[in-house]
């Protein structure tokens, strides 16, 4: 924008992702914002706002078990107590910032205004297998799912595999293992909901030793915040009588909450619009996976343009694939969406 008081336009995404995955998760976000740019540039093209493209760390929240680190900075969202936080190696978010040349007292300075900006877009690939199926190259993001995490510890009582009777046993993994079948079945009761336990350890196992203590993760999911929260209830109440029947003891540490976010219709329109003018056909589907777009719905419009993905779907694998050409498609809908918005700015 010629005028440096211009609001922004920010389009982003993330340029991590989990251990053994593929190459696409969020990257092709930030490479499509960066390509979007360096055409703008070429064009000459004079907007009445900024563009500004953006990178996020720590969307997937690996290492430190919270997500969307970097983006919820910039939108005003971060919460300090995280800097506490240690990863597996025992070593704090404050001090790996450090490490890598970061000043965390610089964080607020981050944090956008909501009269500084005009929107928020993303593109990232599906994650899932809807657009394959139906042969579409991109799609408009309607709404994303909102999520609750938590970190679960059961503790029972170590003992030999050959001395101890099988009705004295205190058996932490067998504990865990119930509680993973029963979050399995409870979240098959409702089409929107979905839970996982991604992450089960059991520390200093072995195999002729019963199980005293079992680590695991819990991520429970839905696009509507109270069909999460009565699943999550429900799964907080099976814990205790899991605990009661099986004498252990259950300690589960919700590390993070997300509400389900509602794209803008205003620029879900503008994405359709702009899909239509790429010759495919519009369609609107919900994300299960959360984005860094979550982070600034309470700051300003947010939408998203998914890219189909091949081999039936997959990501957050080495099989994640996309192809040239829908890449492309996403390039161009994403040029045409911002030009039509800088024709009503």
């Amino acid at each position: 924008a010629a005028d440096s008081a211009a609001p922004a336009l920010i389009v982003a995404s993330h340029y991590d992702t989990v251990r053994n995955a593929g190459r696409y998760d969020g990257r092709l976000g930030v490479l499509t914002a960066l390509i979007l740019a360096e055409h703008l540039g070429r064009l000459g093209r004079k907007l009445p706002f900024h563009l500004d493209v953006i990178a996020f760390s720590e969307e997937e929240g690996v290492r430190f078990s919270s997500s969307f680190l970097g983006s919820s900075a910039v939108a005003g969202r971060f919460d300090a107590k995280l800097l506490e936080r240690r990863d597996a190696q025992g070593v704090t978010l404050a001090a790996a910032m450090a490490e890598a040349g970061l000043d965390a007292t610089k964080i607020p300075a981050l944090a956008r205004r909501r009269d500084g900006l005009v929107g928020y877009l993303e593109v990232h690939i599906e994650q899932g297998p809807v657009l394959l199926e139906e042969g579409l190259p991109v799609g408009i993001v309607s709404a994303i799912t909102g999520s609750v995490r938590s970190m679960v510890t059961i503790t029972g009582t170590a003992g030999h595999a050959g001395t101890v009777p099988m009705a004295r046993r205190h058996d932490a993994a067998a504990a865990a293992a119930e509680l993973v079948l029963y979050v399995e079945k409870r979240c098959a009761q409702a089409p929107t909901l979905v839970g996982t336990v991604g992450k089960l350890v059991v520390p200093n196992g072995a195999i002729n030793i019963i199980p005293g203590r079992c680590e695991l993760t819990l991520d429970v999911r839905s696009g509507d915040d109270a069909t999460r929260d009565a699943a999550m209830s429900d799964i907080l109440s099976e814990m205790e009588r899991i605990t009661a029947r099986r004498g252990v003891t259950i300690d589960s540490q919700e590390v993070q909450r997300t509400a389900a976010v509602q794209c803008s219709a205003r620029l879900q329109k503008v994405l359709a619009d702009a899909v239509v003018g790429a010759g495919v056909k519009p369609r609107h589907l919900p994300s299960g996976a959360g984005h860094d777009a979550m982070m600034f719905s309470g700051l300003t419009d947010v939408a998203m343009l998914f890219v189909r993905c091949g081999n039936g779907g997959v990501s957050h694998s080495p099989r994640e694939i996309i192809t040239a050409e829908d890449a492309d498609v996403a390039a161009r809908v994403m040029l045409d969406a911002v030009l039509r918005l800088a024709e009503t700015s």
